[in-house]
């Protein structure tokens, strides 16, 4: 089961993140435990300049921006 994370200040551009990512992995039928990080100690832990951000298994994939659909079903099916 994959871990995916999403690092944010629970803003709605982070709420939305986390839908993306959750129809993504919906869609591609993949298991996956989502976790939401709002602490900015924690959010400072990983190497990102802006939020909101999607770490899949401790890897940052994205930050800043909501990617598609498509492209986090990519990154969870690598």
């Amino acid at each position: 089961m994959l871990t995916v994370k999403i690092l944010g200040s629970g803003c709605a551009n982070c709420k939305k993140l986390e839908a993306v990512a959750r129809e993504a992995a919906s869609a591609a039928h993949i298991e996956a435990e989502f976790i939401k990080v709002t602490d900015m100690k924690d959010i400072l832990a990983y190497d990102i300049l802006s939020t909101p951000a999607l770490v899949i298994n401790e890897k940052v994939v994205s930050s800043g921006r909501i990617p598609s659909q498509a492209d986090v079903q990519a990154w969870l099916t690598a």
